[in-house]
């Protein structure tokens, strides 16, 4: 008699484990390049409390929206803008009401050189570069914010024979802090990702030169059920991951 305690508690023990296993889902999310730092953390605390596990994979809005036509497997869509959230849900490939705003982006014009930005846009103004990078405006919404840029400051016919194009803006990214672009256009975000020192020198874009970057994420029709994209579509609406969010040099929509 006295080893059926015991015995009763191991099995409670094994029969909660296995409830805890049953209950754990897995979600692969597609995430918008300029997002990859604030979604690594977002994740990482995430997966502290939860028992789902998330797979993340980073690239440009517009390729993920070809790629989610054709079938991609693919659970949530961070996307860098709202229009391709929007076209999912109007193509009944993704849940209406899952759509929300996570984050509002900002651009910025940036070089790894400490003294070529130091006196705002004049660099850009005068042409004194070689190469300026951006992500490919039919690809990224960064992209097309930077081209905006470059058609309000009359500058667009101008820089047209020193432009390098980034499949998104992560390889953007890349061009300007390998110094194969002298300059370029990137996101906030990603300045904010690097240590003090190697920040280089930059010019925050007034935000009238181009459209207000709205970042809307959205759950995607095969995952309706999915229990652990769901979850994380409400962690990110959390103080915590807004807090994460914010520091990473995004303004926040309100509260949806």
């Amino acid at each position: 008699m006295k080893y059926k305690q015991p015995l009763l508690c191991c099995l409670l023990l094994a029969i909660s484990s296995l409830s805890r296993n049953t209950a754990a889902e897995q979600a692969t999310i597609a995430v918008a390049a300029n997002f990859t730092a604030p979604m690594k953390a977002i994740v990482a605390q995430f997966e502290k409390t939860s028992p789902h596990q998330i797979r993340l994979s980073f690239g440009s809005s517009g390729k993920f929206f070809a790629q989610i036509r054709q079938g991609a497997p693919y659970d949530v869509l961070f996307s860098a803008d709202q229009e391709k959230p929007n076209a999912l849900i109007m193509q009944k490939m993704a849940v209406g009401d899952s759509c929300f705003t996570y984050a509002l982006g900002k651009l910025v014009l940036w070089s790894s050189d400490k003294q070529l930005l130091l006196s705002g846009n004049k660099a850009l103004l005068n042409g004194n570069f070689k190469k300026l990078a951006l992500a490919n405006p039919r690809l990224a919404p960064y992209g097309l914010a930077a081209q905006q840029v470059l058609e309000h400051l009359s500058l667009k016919p101008a820089v047209s024979g020193k432009l390098v194009l980034g499949e998104n803006i992560a390889q953007t990214f890349q061009f300007i802090h390998s110094g194969n672009a002298e300059l370029g256009f990137v996101a906030v975000s990603q300045l904010a990702a690097l240590q003090a020192d190697k920040r280089g020198s930059s010019w925050e874009i007034p935000a009238n030169l181009y459209t207000p970057i709205r970042q809307d994420a959205v759950l995607l029709t095969r995952a309706s059920n999915n229990a652990a994209a769901r979850a994380l579509i409400e962690f990110t609406k959390t103080p915590a991951a807004r807090t994460l969010i914010e520091n990473y040099g995004y303004s926040l929509p309100p509260i949806q």
